[in-house]
């Protein structure tokens, strides 16, 4: 496991298997409230997912955990039917939400494990050990991602992000902290979940940086010369997909703060592992919108007049290429139309 310096943030280790049970953070209530999901099967791991008890790099992290489980609940099983049962654990676990690839990877991973597995003991080995390496894998390449995104910025810049980069945020600061760096962070609230109030601007804190919280329509002003809060050096966001001609999905806002962040001329680093292989143009991937009553409500109380009957939820945006100056990936930073080049 990579080795943080400082604060080991609370949200760095919101998934995890205890006793045969998927423990998942509640991030629609945490920091407020401390409050644990459990999951006891690879179905209730995915509704998790889809009901936005965690987000971000969370569904990776609780696909490998619904994973681990279904692997420890089919050892009495045959071997076909055991393998039959984590393909069906996969399929529920990686169609909880459609947007964020995480999942899907995970899936991959653990089945390609177990494909020749003779035995069901074997399957099983062969399932917890792609489950916990993958983890593992997939915390090392966001620090050398984050290693990446450090090298583009100079030290004290101020940086603007939308949304909670999750495990890319934590790794981040962690290299900045080992290449003797230190930034200034301006986060946007991003409703209606407000990630970014409760979980990205709490673990800023928790690690000691300074963080400024605005609200989501505050993003062009912020970007703006002569803004109050002082040039923003650069707008660093993850990405939840970067297509091959480098149009990247994230959470929907990153559209308007990086056309706002071009007319300034800030730049504008998307940070994704890698690209999708399998999205030629972002048209190849699909948009999630979401119950468009949840822009009624804000953390679960009602906010919109009782009026108000109509609302729209995609949750994620499209910015085309044009407007990202970087797209940074664990093999470094590309210009978004030569991040193909990745797979060379």
């Amino acid at each position: 496991m990579t080795t943080g310096i400082g604060n080991t943030p609370v949200l760095d280790d919101s998934v995890r298997v205890e006793g045969g049970v998927v423990r998942i953070l509640d991030r629609r209530v945490f920091p407020e409230t401390v409050n644990w999901v459990s999951a006891r099967d690879a179905e209730e791991v995915a509704a998790a997912i889809a009901a936005m008890v965690t987000q971000s790099s969370g569904p990776l992290f609780a696909a490998y955990a619904g994973l681990e489980i279904t692997a420890l609940q089919v050892a009495g099983l045959a071997p076909d039917a055991a393998r039959e049962r984590m393909r069906a654990a996969g399929a529920v676990i990686q169609s909880a939400r459609p947007t964020n690839n995480h999942p899907q990877e995970a899936v991959a991973r653990v089945l390609a494990a177990i494909e020749s597995s003779g035995t069901t003991p074997e399957l099983v080995e062969a399932a917890v050990s792609a489950a916990r390496s993958g983890a593992q894998l997939y915390r090392d390449r966001s620090h050398a991602l984050g290693a990446a995104t450090v090298a583009l910025l100079p030290d004290g810049a101020r940086l603007l992000t939308h949304c909670w980069m999750d495990t890319y945020l934590i790794e981040l600061v962690r290299a900045a902290r080992e290449a003797g760096k230190r930034f200034d962070w301006a986060a946007t609230e991003t409703r209606p979940y407000l990630q970014g109030a409760r979980l990205t601007a709490h673990t800023l804190a928790e690690f000691g940086e300074h963080v400024t919280l605005i609200t989501d329509g505050m993003g062009a002003a912020a970007l703006a010369p002569g803004s109050g809060l002082g040039p923003i050096d650069a707008l660093v966001t993850a990405a939840d997909r970067v297509s091959l001609d480098g149009s990247v999905v994230n959470k929907v806002g990153t559209l308007g703060l990086a056309v706002a962040a071009s007319a300034f001329e800030v730049p504008f680093y998307a940070l994704v592992q890698a690209p999708d292989r399998e999205a030629p143009t972002a048209a190849d991937i699909v948009v999630e919108e979401r119950d468009p009553t949840e822009v009624l409500h804000t953390l679960g109380r009602r906010t919109a007049s009782p009026l108000v009957t109509d609302a729209w939820y995609p949750a994620f945006d499209v910015t085309p290429p044009r407007f990202v100056t970087r797209i940074v990936t664990d093999r470094g930073a590309f210009a978004p139309d030569r991040v193909a080049e990745y797979y060379a």
